[in-house]
Formats: C-alpha cells, sequence, structure tokens
C-alpha cells in the first residue's frame, strides 16, 4: 500500500488533490480502506485518464461512410448460405478440437443487471422457463454436452474449460452462486473467475467523481478489459498450460448462445484465421448494433452512430443490406492472438465514451442521486481488436437460432425477458416438431407448427428441452418421433430415459 504523502502527491500532479476533502472526517478504518483503493489506481496515468475522457466526450463521433466496405465474401461462411458439405466438414473439425482439449469458453460477466432492475448478476436471472434455470445454467449445461458429444464422437474424455471475467460488482456473488448450484455438475477446476479492472468515473470538467467521502466512483473497464485482465490475472498461462489453443468468446446475456460452437470453431480453424465474428443479419437498416465491415481495408465494428442512413439503407441488387453483418459480441480468438494484443497492441485499443448518472457527494459531503447524465465513463470495446488481426473472417448465423439477449425489464419492446424466453421456447417447438413430435396445448388441442414456433406475438408452446438432452436440435427424433405431447413439457434427462424406455 503506498504512503499518505505519495497518494497525496500523485493527486495534486494530475490536478484531483479534490479527492481528499474529506480525509478529515473519516474514521482510522475507512481512511485504510480509502487509501488500499487509492493505491490500486493507476495513479501515474490519473491526469491522462481524466483529460482523455473530457476531449473524448467533447468530440463528436465521425462519420466513417467514405472509408467503409463489406468484408469480403471469401471471407464469410454463413449458416444459410455454405453448402452443407462445408458445414458438416466445418462442425467435424471443431468436434475435433473440442476432443483433442484445444478449446476453451470465455464469458464476459462484468456487467451487473441494472438495466434488468436487479442487482445481481445477469447470468443468476431466471427469465421464466418451465425448468425455472438461471442462463449460468443453461450455459454450464451446455458445456456439459459438447464436451460428451465430442467426446463420443472421438471416444475421448475431454474437457472445455470456462473462463469467467467478472468485476468487482459481480465476481463474490458468482462464486457464490456457482458453489452453492455445486458448479451445475462441472468441475470446479475447470471454471476459472477472474476480475477486470476498475477505474474512475470522471465529471465533464475531467474530474474524478466521488461516490462516498473516502469513496471514489469507479466502474468496469468496458468488456475490452478482457486483454489487461488476461494478463493481470495470468489467465493466457492457465490457457497454455491446459493446451487451450481457441477461445470462444461471448457475452453472459445471450439466452441462445452455442457454448464452444463447434461449427463457428471448425469454420475459422478451416480458415486459418486468428480473429473470427460471429454475425446476424440486420433486421432493418436502422437497428442500432454495430456493423462487422472494412474501414481503409481493416476488419472492425462500425457503431450505428458512424454511419449515414443513406449508406446503412444500400442494398445489394437482390435486395440485402449492403452493411447486414450485425455484432453480436460473439467471437473466436487463437490464444496465439490473444497474446499478441496482451503484449504488442492493448495500449492502442480505441477508448469509448459512456456519458452516464453516476451518484456522487457534494462538497457538503451530502450524497446525491443525479437525475441527468453528469458523468463520463470510459470503456474499452472486446471487438476493437479486429484491426490487429491478421487473419480476419466472419460467420452468419440465424438469428432466432443463436441471438437473443436480454437487457431490458419486461415491458421494454425488445430484449426483455419475456422475448428471451419466447425465443428459446420457440427455437425448443422447433425442435421438437422437427423430429417428428405434436404438441398440445392445454385443452389437448394440437397446436399447428407455426403456433407451436411462435408467430407474431402469440407466445410459444411451453416446450422446454435440457441442453443435457439436446445441444442443437440433435438426437431428438428417436425420443420423440411420433409422439403427442401435452404442454408444458420438460425433455430433462430423466423425461428422456423414460420415453428410451418406452
Amino acid at each position: 500500500m503506498l504512503s499518505l504523502e505519495r497518494v497525496k502527491r500523485s493527486l495534486e500532479s494530475a490536478g484531483q488533490s479534490h479527492v481528499l476533502q474529506f480525509w478529515s472526517e473519516l474514521s482510522e478504518e475507512d481512511r485504510e480502506g480509502f487509501l488500499q483503493e487509492l493505491s490500486q489506481l493507476d495513479l501515474d496515468g490519473l491526469k491522462e485518464h481524466c483529460e482523455g475522457a473530457t476531449r473524448a466526450a467533447a468530440s463528436p463521433s465521425a462519420s466513417l461512410d467514405q472509408n467503409i466496405e463489406p468484408v469480403p465474401p471469401e471471407f464469410i461462411g454463413s449458416v444459410r448460405r455454405s453448402d452443407r458439405k462445408s458445414l458438416s466438414e466445418w462442425e467435424n473439425e471443431g468436434l475435433l478440437q473440442i476432443s483433442e482439449n484445444r478449446v476453451g469458453v470465455l464469458l464476459l460477466a462484468g456487467g451487473q443487471g441494472t438495466r434488468l432492475g436487479v442487482q445481481y448478476p445477469k447470468g443468476m436471472y431466471n427469465v421464466g422457463l418451465p425448468s425455472g434455470k438461471t442462463l449460468y445454467q443453461i450455459q454450464a449445461e451446455r458445456i456439459h454436452n459438447i464436451q460428451e458429444l465430442a467426446g463420443r464422437k472421438h471416444g475421448s474424455k475431454c474437457t472445455v474449460p470456462w473462463y469467467i471475467m467478472t468485476s468487482e460488482f459481480t465476481l463474490a456473488p458468482t462464486e457464490k452462486f456457482f458453489k452453492e448450484n455445486n458448479y451445475f455438475g462441472l468441475e470446479p477446476s475447470n471454471i476459472v473467475m477472474f476480475e477486470q479492472r476498475m477505474i474512475p468515473a470522471v465529471t465533464f470538467d475531467g474530474k474524478v467523481i466521488l461516490q462516498g467521502k473516502g469513496k471514489i466512483a469507479m466502474a468496469p473497464d468496458g468488456n475490452g478489459g478482457l486483454y489487461k485482465a488476461l494478463v493481470d490475472n495470468k489467465v493466457l498461462e492457465d490457457m497454455k498450460k491446459r493446451g487451450v489453443e481457441y477461445l470462444h468468446v461471448y457475452c453472459v446475456d445471450n439466452i441462445l448462445v452455442k457454448m464452444a460452437d463447434p461449427v463457428f470453431i471448425g469454420f475459422c480453424v478451416n480458415k486459418g484465421a486468428d480473429c473470427g465474428a460471429k454475425v446476424v443479419e440486420k433486421a432493418c437498416p436502422a437497428e442500432p448494433v454495430g456493423v462487422v465491415c472494412r474501414v481503409q481495408g481493416v476488419a472492425q465494428v462500425v457503431e450505428y452512430s458512424e454511419i449515414q442512413p443513406e449508406t446503412a439503407e444500400l442494398r445489394e441488387p437482390g435486395g440485402e443490406l449492403v452493411y447486414s453483418a450485425g455484432n453480436i459480441c460473439n467471437h473466436f480468438f487463437t490464444r496465439a492472438f490473444l497474446q499478441d494484443v496482451a503484449e504488442k497492441f492493448e495500449a492502442q485499443l480505441k477508448q469509448h465514451v459512456a456519458i452516464k448518472k453516476v451518484p456522487f457527494v457534494d462538497t457538503c459531503g451530502n450524497p446525491v442521486k443525479p437525475t441527468k447524465p453528469n458523468g463520463i465513463k470510459m470503456e474499452k470495446f472486446v471487438f476493437d481488436v479486429f484491426p490487429f488481426s491478421r487473419s480476419f473472417v466472419v460467420f452468419e448465423v440465424i438469428r432466432g437460432d443463436e441471438f437473443s439477449p436480454l437487457k431490458n425489464a419486461d415491458g421494454a419492446a425488445t430484449d426483455s425477458p419475456t422475448t428471451a424466453r419466447n425465443s428459446l421456447l420457440a427455437q425448443h417447438c422447433r425442435w421438437a416438431t422437427a423430429a417428428g413430435a405434436t404438441l398440445l396445448d392445454e385443452d389437448g388441442n394440437a397446436l399447428p407448427p407455426t403456433t407451436s414456433v411462435s408467430a407474431g406475438n402469440n407466445p410459444p408452446a411451453q416446450c422446454e428441452i435440457s441442453p443435457l438432452v439436446s445441444y442443437f436440435g440433435e438426437g431428438l427424433e428417436p425420443l420423440l418421433k411420433g409422439r403427442t405431447l401435452p404442454t408444458p413439457f420438460i425433455l430433462d434427462e430423466k423425461r428422456a430415459k423414460e420415453l428410451q424406455a418406452q
């Protein structure tokens, strides 16, 4: 821990001496805690951080229309457009790599569920499925099954380690939740949790915000804080020790995420890529998602605010959007590429500005909850490493099968617990009917396939299939073909054994 004098000098030279204005009012215990917190800050870089935040907030986002172009087709694979033979080859390649313990998954889980109206990590959220499963449980069970599928195919026992990046807010509750749930049946030593850095929130005139008399307002450094955190916590060393060469990186809030997707991994490995992005076709030109494209020949994600509407609306001769590759925070990286980024490029990552309402104490030390934005939080984004890739590829998937994020509380038009739940149930209805089952409503009437897959705003039938029974719809025909299933219907391992025995 640094001495008070050292901290004072550093704060003064950064123009932040107000941080200690309430020092004389703090108890001995609070002083020690505050000094500990200040010692962990990058005090030497504090001046640049605060000045950089005000500069970035004052700069309008530039339009990139002059310099952008779509990713060339030879670097794109697609569930819809690629031929079945290629898709099958890529899946086999992915399963082979998984069976040889060369694949890990890396979860970005530093954010709380504030927009959902909860104060705990999003992964602990229960969207109201018949089974009551949380996002963490669904994801853990998908890892379990993909290990089984790859192991069975290649006659090996294999492991897909799960790396989970948390923050100061989410680490302790996540650890506790996993422990209480017996790690959802996974081996605890194969779940590696680590913490990303926290950085100070800053006022519009470049002053560090005090959240309390002895507490700075801190925020995680964005999901692009991953690259520093991998080094800080020696995670890259752990990957190397385990023989992990390929990482599937994703965000916690996508209920449909295919953990360690063998098709995506196999495609990237087959193409010799060091970096890959899964995308979905944009729903409409104005959909507020980033677009994966090229800027001056270099791969990157361009935010929707950086493209003019007339560019966003450009269409191919066949009617599809030219800039249709919507970014869904679902990526492939080689470990070697992550090592390169950590060692050579991390300092060059772009800083993004988030203008937020940040609780603070006024000059008298009274807590204030602002009603309008009063602070700047700086973030790095995980996808800002794309320009450093030597071999970048894109893999397009179907939104209804692989992307339904949970961001907003119920009542919102999109990305709510209801939309996430309906997406998963609709997918499972499609799987059940494709396997030859007939679903019945609560009155015993057969549901036509269109109803069972959620037409329009109608909720789908209550049909839920455990990831332990089927990873992505495979293996269901022997269980369900020709069967009539009253809903709600939950196909878990126990029910699957009963159906097998019939």
